[in-house]
């Protein structure tokens, strides 16, 4: 199998890691971390592309040796470079990087007068009071550091981003699929719900006899463990780590084991009490009326036996999906063609890769009608942001941009920051020359949930605030939602003709499903963006979906569904 880009982009990070902690040069350390984020932004796989004989320099900030490394760890699995480096100074100290308030200078100073390795040692150090001695710490420092590393570890339940795992996911779907036999083949589980992050894959497959698929699995290339291997179900773990198990099922029962091994625990439950009033027993291997199978072949057939109409693998949690497919009340979920446009992107005018006009001809591609561009306001120097004479400039582009397109619209509009006392980050004269202003805090995270919540509620009464960005500010699993009174924002949202985003970036997917579905119980519409920093970042638009549909919305609860003259009408505030 082709090693993932995420693994190759973790080896680049953990270079740039112990590099800053080594105190290298800075442009080291950045070529590295470029090219992480590079390799991990590709949409096709880096192994592939050396197969075909591509030059990896073409890439941007690939130059001739890292090109040559990703050819080592793409070869071997592995890069010397890190090997060296960790013979030097412990791996171990990049999981501290992870720690908010830990930058690579004080890494490695409790590295070197106290001897801190690793999160556990940081923890002990923390607790007993040996932080607070470090010059430059102190109580309130090494308090905050402490609770960072509990909540590091809460966090730490060895999930992995469900874009992540799907890297891992089809190149071994692909190699099943070419085993003797081999029928039905699909992954269920939390995959399937499309829940963010997952824990394993649960592989159901059904086969002719004397398939080859067990045999065709444990053998797959990036399996570093056997942990079982039996005629119907077998379980490995990757090299990543990451744990598949496959299940071989007989055609008669593979709908009942579908149901079985997609829906949470809470969600079977649910079905098997309604099994049992109806005087049905409901397991893995079909439905059963006494010691006859009544269904089982299909996820359909098994509902029906309930008296329930299917019911969308994204909503089976337990949320309230049984009494609303009793009701015949489920609903219409959007799907990843319903979507007209993206509203958040950036381009090479600040922190993107790409031009205006190749961020929007591959928007275009997708079968898009319009795209914002949605780049920094000036706040974010580290980004490159627009002060007021650049974005008229990008607002000229655009214009001449458009006179050149056909069938397709470029929007004129910032991601402008909200600033601590509510304040938009540009003059109103500015932002009102744009079609949409896309409205987000990237500051002052750690404010009360009344300052927060007001300083967010003060930024939608300028009547040039359209959408709230990435609302809660989390990272999964690196940063907690900073606290905001969601209920009270997404009401004076809709009293104010504003609008929440749904970023579709992998790590965010914020708004979460709960918040969501607060959005569509409160009328409130949800734009699904990805915040493209490039453009294979628009691919990032089915994980938005996918979350939107996990948080029960449909085509009308998503804003960017409507065509752009509908969209121009409910932007107007």
């Amino acid at each position: 199998m082709p090693i993932p880009n995420h693994d190759v982009a973790a080896i680049f990070s953990k270079v740039a890691d112990l590099l800053e902690i080594k105190g290298e040069n800075p442009f080291r350390v950045r070529a590295y971390r470029e090219a992480a984020r590079t390799v991990s932004g590709l949409s096709q796989s880096v192994a592939d592309l050396l197969k075909e004989g591509r030059d990896l320099t073409e890439l941007p900030g690939i130059g001739k040796d890292l090109a040559g490394k990703i050819e080592e760890i793409v070869t071997t699995g592995r890069l010397t470079l890190l090997e060296d480096l960790t013979q030097q100074i412990p791996g171990e100290l990049t999981e501290l990087m992870k720690v908010a308030g830990l930058g690579a200078k004080r890494v490695a100073r409790m590295y070197q007068e106290l001897n801190i390795r690793s999160l556990d040692d940081l923890r002990q150090a923390a607790e007993q009071g040996r932080l607070a001695e470090l010059e430059g710490f102190g109580d309130k420092t090494q308090t905050k550091i402490l609770e960072e590393v509990k909540r590091l570890r809460r966090d730490q339940t060895h999930r992995t981003l469900l874009a992540i795992a799907a890297q891992y996911a089809q190149p071994l779907m692909d190699h099943l699929g070419k085993a003797k036999g081999v029928k039905d083949l699909i992954i269920a589980g939390s995959y399937r719900r499309r829940r963010e992050t997952v824990h394993d894959l649960d592989i159901l497959a059904t086969c002719k006899r004397g398939s080859t698929v067990m045999d065709h699995f444990v053998k797959y290339d990036e399996v570093k463990q056997v942990v079982s291997h039996g005629k119907t179900r077998s379980t490995v773990l990757l090299r990543s780590g990451f744990q598949v198990d496959l299940r071989v099922v007989p055609q008669v029962s593979y709908g009942a084991a579908l149901v079985y091994f997609t829906g949470s625990k809470p969600h079977n439950i649910a079905i098997r009490k309604r099994a049992v009033r109806k005087k049905l027993k409901i397991n893995e291997y079909g439905v059963f009326r006494g010691n006859g199978r009544i269904a089982g072949r299909t996820e359909e057939e098994v509902y029906d036996t309930l008296g329930l109409p299917w019911i969308p693998p994204d909503l089976r949690e337990n949320r309230g999906e049984v009494e609303a497919a009793e009701q015949g009340t489920l609903p219409t979920l959007v799907e990843l063609g319903d979507i007209q446009g993206d509203l958040h992107v950036h381009t090479n005018y600040t922190d993107g890769r790409h031009t205006i006009e190749q961020m929007a001809r591959a928007a275009q591609k997708r079968g898009y009608k319009y795209l914002a561009i949605a780049d920094h306001s000036q706040r974010i120097t580290v980004a490159h942001g627009l002060m007021p004479k650049a974005l008229r400039e990008q607002i000229e582009q655009i214009d001449r941009l458009n006179d050149r397109l056909k069938g397709f619209v470029v929007l004129k509009a910032i991601e402008v920051d909200i600033l601590a006392d509510g304040r938009l980050d540009l003059p109103d004269e500015v932002l009102k020359e744009l079609d949409l202003r896309v409205c987000s805090i990237h500051s002052k995270f750690n404010l009360s949930r009344t300052e927060q919540t007001e300083r967010v509620l003060r930024a939608m009464d300028n009547p040039y605030f359209n959408i709230l960005a990435h609302p809660t500010g989390r990272l999964i699993g690196e940063r907690d939602a900073y606290d905001l009174d969601m209920e009270r924002i997404m009401e004076h949202a809709a009293a104010n003709g504003c609008y929440l985003e749904l970023n579709a970036h992998p790590e965010r997917l914020d708004l979460d499903d709960n918040h969501c579905r607060m959005a569509k119980n409160k009328g409130l519409k949800v734009v699904v963006s990805t915040d493209a920093h490039r453009m294979d970042d628009l691919a990032y638009m089915v994980y938005g979906v996918g979350q939107a549909r996990r948080g029960w919305l449909e085509a009308d609860d998503v804003l960017n569904s409507r065509n752009l003259k509908d969209l121009r009408t409910l932007l107007r505030r």
